[in-house]
């Protein structure tokens, strides 16, 4: 069986199309053969209502996060073929709080979804992470084996890189994760018209090499409409530029993640 690779799609940043990315990567790597699991950590539940599903209370990791529940009954079914969710709700809001008053706080994540890693049911779990570093963040990064780092073609999106690589070297020297790396960086919104979409993917480049995919995302109007169909942008229209540039996205993350073993 193949080894789980639990990837947390994060970036303190909101607007860089990061949901957007955990809903059409999830979807494509299913509609590649692929099992996954999403898990919208986002109290905004904008991943959920990306995959069909609608927002309902008491169905998401909040009283895992508290240690009040297993995450057995949690999984629910999504519209992607071979994609699977644990929803999210606006009481997860609540984590923010609730679960930084608790021993070991960080690690409530990984200690939930142990058993799904161990299972190897999934080849994917892909976290959706609020536009923030809070501690839903932070349990999503110590759960994690890589970052998937969204960000925009946009002057801005410079701003922060270092913050939240700077974490994951933290993660990783204090031993909190160890095993977390930077899986690649994935430049959204792109805009080819612009010189300063250019100029933004080419510094980015410039930084982190290898690091940043090959596949750039799109500004594409098809891309936009389709979460409010609650559909991902390869149901919603297959042949979209939004579509192509996702589905290749997702060869590149399998071929990535092939090569690196996991323990």
């Amino acid at each position: 069986m193949t080894p789980t690779r639990v990837l947390a799609i994060a970036n303190q940043k909101g607007g860089v199309g990061k949901t957007t990315t955990v809903i059409n990567v999830a979807a494509c790597l299913g509609e590649a053969g692929k099992s996954v699991l999403v898990i919208d950590l986002d109290p905004q539940a904008n991943a959920t209502s990306g995959l069909g599903l609608s927002r309902q209370q008491g169905t998401s990791l909040y009283r895992v996060l508290l240690r009040e529940r297993t995450i057995h009954g949690l999984v629910q079914e999504s519209i992607a073929p071979n994609v699977q969710i644990i929803p999210s709700e606006l009481d997860l809001a609540g984590a923010e709080i609730d679960v930084a008053r608790m021993e070991g706080y960080l690690q409530g994540l990984s200690m939930a979804i142990l058993p799904l890693v161990r299972s190897k049911q999934y080849e994917y779990i892909l976290i959706d992470c609020p536009p923030s570093l809070g501690v839903l963040t932070m349990n999503a990064l110590t759960a994690a084996h890589g970052l998937l780092l969204p960000i925009q073609c946009e002057y801005y999106a410079l701003e922060g890189l270092s913050v939240i690589t700077h974490i994951v070297e933290q993660l990783r020297t204090s031993r909190a994760n160890p095993e977390i790396e930077i899986q690649g960086i994935v430049m959204t919104m792109f805009d080819a018209r612009t010189r300063l979409s250019q100029d933004v993917a080419e510094e980015v480049r410039s930084h982190f090499g290898e690091k940043v995919y090959k596949t750039m995302i799109p500004r594409n109007v098809r891309l936009s409409e389709a979460p409010s169909f609650g559909k991902p942008v390869i149901q919603y229209d297959p042949h979209c530029t939004g579509t192509l540039a996702y589905r290749q996205l997702a060869k590149e993350i399998m071929s990535r993640t092939q090569q690196t073993s996991i323990p």
